[in-house]
């Protein structure tokens, strides 16, 4: 088949992706690359895409999250019809299941992408299949896997080596035992106990020998781990081992983490960018200053719901020259000393989310919008401070299916409302100081004239 570049020279119409609509005559269907439907409201259906499928025999790639009705019968056909497949993304599609995607191992085309994650039920054969087969993989989604386990995947870390980007999130049955261990742990007897620990019954997913690999995933530059409950801070001592050139991580939701994990994480130096806390509730300042102090090209951290984190954490953290995010929401012991500090010592932030953070006065963010001028997103959404009269104007308006209590405290501010927001404040500020010169008792006012009275 020629490749695109020949068939132009030829005088054939460029290749080209079709978003969120069907080919409409039959030049697009011959000279198709992609087809990518994200877009639920478009209407098409799964009948719809079988029967394109049947023209565009030059199809590359295949994206149809927007097609929830998506079934094996255009999948079967799809790997039939389109050898050269090298794309496809079903995530979301639940009448996807195993009997398509093992016709699609069948055929074994050039994947060098594949996405079933979503809610698409697979087992533990088909994800097998999957590592064995396709050995060019680069990118792998099998989040939300309910029947994903550690044997499947184990054999995903030992196959798939040349895998850029993988995502677990949220498989429930994944444990340590699905993570690759660190080679120096091998024949090391554990220490003995004071006192026995109570029985556990005996799983066939416990009794999984740990997984040895003497190669390491070096193309690895994304891995979403969010929501693994049981995992521990050894299977990430384990994966930072074997990937070690991680660029965005996302351990959100990850329970059983503590400072331990943290330290792992920081081995990986410069490389890390883009790292996901949330909701991971054991870690403290230690952690966090250990993670700024050796992953110095953080750009984005998010510690949204860590209660144990102080204002130490995030005067660390504002050390960091590239950091451009910041997510800070429910982290109530913050005071106006780290947004000061955030406000002096980080000018290259761009995005903070300071939500339900009580403690956090109108001063320390009259201070930070002053002085951060490249701030282009802020979020104070039911702050006290910022129920002050006059600020909501400069918000973005609340979802319209929010409650009316939520509505009431949404205040996030964005683009011009920022610059906006810290002239409002910067004239609050001019009249105080001249009610205080004059004895004049100061009143808050929503309006942005100077006068006094």
């Amino acid at each position: 088949m020629e490749t695109d570049r020949e068939l132009e020279e030829l005088g054939y119409p460029q290749m080209k992706h079709i978003i969120n609509r069907l080919p409409k005559d039959m030049e697009e269907r011959c000279f198709a690359r992609g087809i990518i439907i994200e877009d639920k409201t478009t209407g098409i259906t799964d009948e719809d895409i079988y029967t394109e499928i049947l023209s565009c025999r030059n199809l590359k790639s295949l994206v149809v999250t927007g097609v929830p009705d998506m079934s094996d019968r255009t999948i079967v056909e799809l790997a039939r019809m389109i050898p050269g497949l090298q794309g496809l993304n079903v995530n979301g599609c639940k009448f996807v299941s195993d009997v398509s995607i093992l016709e699609l191992v069948a055929k074994a085309p050039p994947l060098e992408y594949l996405y079933v994650g979503g809610g698409v039920v697979l087992t533990d054969p088909v994800v097998c299949a999957i590592a064995k087969t396709f050995l060019k993989l680069l990118e792998l989604d099998l989040s939300d896997g309910p029947l994903v386990s550690p044997v499947s995947v184990r054999d995903v870390w030992t196959f798939s080596r040349k895998l850029t980007r993988l995502s677990l999130a949220r498989c429930p049955l994944l444990t340590d035992a699905a993570f690759p261990c660190r080679i120096k742990e091998r024949g090391k007897k554990p220490a003995p106990e004071d006192k026995p620990l109570p029985h556990r019954p005996w799983t066939w997913i416990g009794g999984l020998e740990p997984l040895m690999l003497r190669h390491t995933a070096v193309d690895m530059r994304v891995l979403d781990l969010s929501g693994l409950t049981e995992m521990t801070d050894e299977a990430i001592a384990g994966v930072m081992v074997h990937c070690p050139s991680l660029v965005t991580l996302s351990l959100a939701g990850c329970t059983k983490l503590t400072d331990d994990a943290l330290e792992s994480v920081s081995t990986l130096g410069v490389s890390l960018q883009w790292l996901n806390l949330a909701h991971v509730p054991q870690i403290t300042d230690s952690g966090i200053m250990k993670l700024a102090r050796e992953c110095t090209d953080l750009r984005s951290i998010d510690l949204a719901f860590c209660r144990q984190l102080t204002d130490l954490a995030v005067m660390e953290l504002a050390g960091l020259k590239n950091l451009v995010r910041l997510v800070l929401v429910r982290v109530q012991k913050l005071t106006d000393n780290a947004v000061d500090y955030l406000a002096d010592h980080t000018p290259s932030l761009q995005r903070l989310h300071l939500s339900y953070c009580d403690r956090i006065t109108l001063k320390s963010l009259h201070h930070l919008v002053s002085r951060n001028r490249g701030l282009e997103h802020l979020t104070a959404t039911g702050m006290p401070a910022a129920r002050r009269r006059g600020l909501g104007r400069f918000s973005d308006p609340p979802p319209e299916t929010w409650p009316p209590d939520q509505k009431a405290v949404f205040r996030v501010f964005s683009g011009g409302h920022v610059r906006g927001l810290a002239r409002f404040l910067d004239k609050e500020r001019v009249r105080r100081e001249q009610s205080e010169r004059q004895n004049i008792p100061f009143v808050a006012r929503s309006d942005d004239r100077m006068d006094l009275y």
